[in-house]
């Protein structure tokens, strides 16, 4: 007799049953980034109003980072106890708040402050995002899914752009950037309501009841055939809250698989820090090279909209290629392109070109990199594993810009600082290489490290999904 989470995971997809789930779901990440990369235009424009530092400067983004840190581990632990839907829509309400808020502060401090609030609420929405919708998708397109929910944040970095382009010649520039983004935040917010709850969290929580409620609805919008299932649940917990279930779930986490937990800790912090040094100091690196403030804007935008096309081209190959290929080939090239940019910088059109192709690439790895983690843990630890890592990469990333600003750049000089950046994502992917197994084509719950690959050479592809 299949299992609950069998049932859903061989449903059809249907653009009307689990494609509402990646809708909702993907415009919260959309919000997401455009939330980090609006810290990138905010750090020259804040910078400028109040008179910082280049130090000073970096604080923009790793204020709001590190908030996002803390938030996707109490949203993730939060996730995996109370239920994905009350968390899904808790997330943007709170971020909402503290954006209006922050963008009404009267001073650096307070600024600070509201940024960091903000990037605790919407830090949760990855984890939670992700972990909703991968117990939704069907197994045989979830890579697909999973890596198409990237897509969403190139539109919301380049949604973030124009509009900060637009608004760039405007007095108080910065304070309507932050106001735009919230009213359709807000409108998320409700849209949110009508979501149903993971019936994998369900049945590993032993709501019997409701997960049928939720399975038999599925299998009925779908038009599948039905069919006699169990309901498992876990043994119950204690439950635990605040800090100590934090703890609890990092626990956990590494109990589960000490291996597994490194690989996504390390994958993180190495391919996001990369990522985030360019999105919070790409505007402030192009004036430095010579741009107006809106010619700067511009091509960061730019970067972010071809962004679309690698995340598009990742949905193919996550499937063919497998997660840990494309992971393991677009990584490091994304940083070597970095490096290309930064020698080129001076060649005004050759510098925006390798600008735009980084955009593609890296834009390759990070979709793939969010599915490969999310389903690199069992449905009880799915959204805290992946709210760690993310979490892990968003306290390293966000002590990067400071650190860039003050020491790397001006002491390394930028070619130096993107190949020392680059040498370490390099030697993430050679350890996730050997320490974690393919995830392609498996049930969620039965991702083991001994197993072997499903598929471990892409030639061998004939083309089934």
């Amino acid at each position: 007799m299949k299992t609950a989470e069998q049932i859903v995971q061989d449903l059809p997809w249907k653009w009307s049953v689990q494609g509402k789930i990646f809708i909702i779901g993907g415009l919260g990440y959309m919000f997401d980034a455009w939330d980090v990369i609006l810290n990138g235009f905010l750090t020259p424009l804040v910078g400028d109003h109040f008179g910082l530092t280049t130090g000073e400067r970096g604080l923009v983004a790793t204020a709001n980072l590190i908030g996002m840190a803390v938030g996707a581990v109490l949203w993730g632990t939060i996730a995996d106890r109370m239920g994905r839907k009350k968390a899904f829509s808790i997330t943007l309400a709170l971020f909402a708040l503290f954006s209006v808020l922050g963008a009404v502060s009267p001073n650096y401090e307070i600024f600070l402050l509201f940024r960091f609030l903000a990037g605790v609420g919407l830090g949760g929405c990855i984890p939670v995002d992700y972990a909703l919708v991968a117990e939704f998708s069907p197994r045989r397109v979830r890579g697909k899914v999973l890596a198409a929910m990237d897509l969403w944040w190139p539109i919301g970095g380049t949604l973030c752009g124009l509009s900060a382009t637009f608004l760039s010649p405007l007095d108080g520039n910065w304070r309507w950037m932050l106001v735009i983004m919230v009213v359709p935040a807000l409108l998320l917010f409700w849209i949110r309501r009508g979501i149903p709850e993971s019936p994998l969290y369900l049945a590993k929580n032993g709501r019997e009841a409701e997960a049928r409620v939720v399975v038999d609805s599925l299998v009925e919008q779908t038009g599948a055939a039905r069919q006699h299932y169990s309901v498992t649940a876990d043994e119950p917990e204690r439950t635990k809250g605040g800090l100590r279930a934090a703890v609890s779930q990092l626990r956990m986490i590494w109990t589960f698989n000490p291996r597994i937990t490194s690989v996504a800790w390390v994958l993180f912090i190495t391919i996001m820090t990369v990522y985030y040094v360019a999105l919070t100091w790409m505007p402030s690196i192009l004036r430095e090279e010579g741009y107006d403030t809106y010619a700067a804007f511009a091509n960061t935008t730019l970067m972010t909209g071809i962004g679309i096309l690698g995340v598009v081209t990742s949905v193919f190959l996550v499937e063919w290629l497998g997660r840990k290929w494309v992971l393991g080939l677009s990584a490091p090239l994304a940083s070597v392109v970095l490096v290309a940019f930064s020698l080129t910088l001076g060649m005004e059109t050759v510098g925006l070109v390798w600008l735009g192709i980084f955009g593609f690439v890296v834009q390759l790895a990070i979709p793939v990199l969010y599915a490969y983690v999310s389903e690199l843990y069992p449905t009880h630890l799915r959204a805290s594993g992946f709210g760690w890592a993310s979490s892990m990469s968003r306290v390293f990333s966000g002590f990067i810009p400071l650190v860039f600003g003050s020491l790397l750049w001006p002491v390394l000089g930028l070619t130096n600082t993107f190949v020392v950046l680059g040498a370490v994502v390099l030697a993430a992917v050679v350890w996730m290489a050997v320490a974690a197994p393919e995830t392609k084509g498996r049930e969620l719950d039965r991702v083991e490290e001994g197993a072997p690959d499903p598929d471990p050479m892409p030639a061998a592809r004939t083309g089934e999904e």
